[in-house]
């Protein structure tokens, strides 16, 4: 038998996720993926869901469900991951709307990507031993994988206006996310992980 929580209370519903939501919402990915090894990381999904944001029009959640996670999801039986879904999603929408000028405005977006190889590169040498060889994926890819999945589900949805210079912008944005799902083959030059940290990331990207 499957138990819901109790309703959030308000002041918690409209509070920002914070990272002890996001480990949490890692948690139920992996319960999830217990069952399904379709199911996507929390980076890809943060990625899928600023795309449905973008949607010109709203994409109910019986649309997206199956989309994400899998014919078998049932939302009812998945309430927590469900609530943070609708509180997260509430959180882009007011960034992506927001009237900002640059990218450092509190306001702004600011997409939940992981540095795993900046993460990877602080590691001891022992332990960074153990996943060489494995593919680890550039900053911000699987976020722009997420982006693109959610495009290419939903082509009509992303076809150019008419409005020449509306349709450029449209395309200007959409090539710089399809160059993010593309490995980071540049020199590394930043670190994204932390400001000490070994450079991971190159000027480029």
């Amino acid at each position: 038998m499957t138990t819901t929580p109790d309703a959030p209370a308000k002041d918690s519903a409209d509070k920002p996720l914070g990272p002890e939501d996001f480990d949490l919402l890692d948690t139920l990915l992996d319960t999830l993926r217990d069952k399904d090894d379709e199911i996507p990381q929390w980076e890809f999904c943060e990625g899928f869901m600023a795309a449905l944001v973008c949607f010109r029009r709203p994409v109910p959640p019986a649309e997206y469900w199956p989309v994400v996670f899998g014919e078998t999801f049932v939302p009812a039986q998945n309430m927590e991951l469900v609530w943070h879904w609708k509180r997260r999603w509430k959180e882009i929408e007011t960034a992506l709307d927001a009237a900002v000028e640059a990218l450092d405005d509190d306001r702004a977006y600011q997409p939940e990507v992981l540095d795993t190889r900046g993460a990877i590169a602080s590691l001891p040498e022992e332990e960074r031993a153990e996943v060489e060889g494995d593919e680890i994926p550039s900053f911000a890819q699987v976020w722009a994988l997420g982006f693109m999945f959610a495009v290419e589900n939903w082509p009509d949805d992303w076809a150019a206006p008419r409005d020449k210079e509306a349709a450029q912008m449209l395309d200007d944005a959409l090539s710089a996310i399809v160059a993010l799902t593309e490995d980071d083959t540049g020199k590394p030059e930043l670190s994204m992980f932390s400001e000490d940290g070994p450079p991971s990331v190159s000027q480029k990207r």
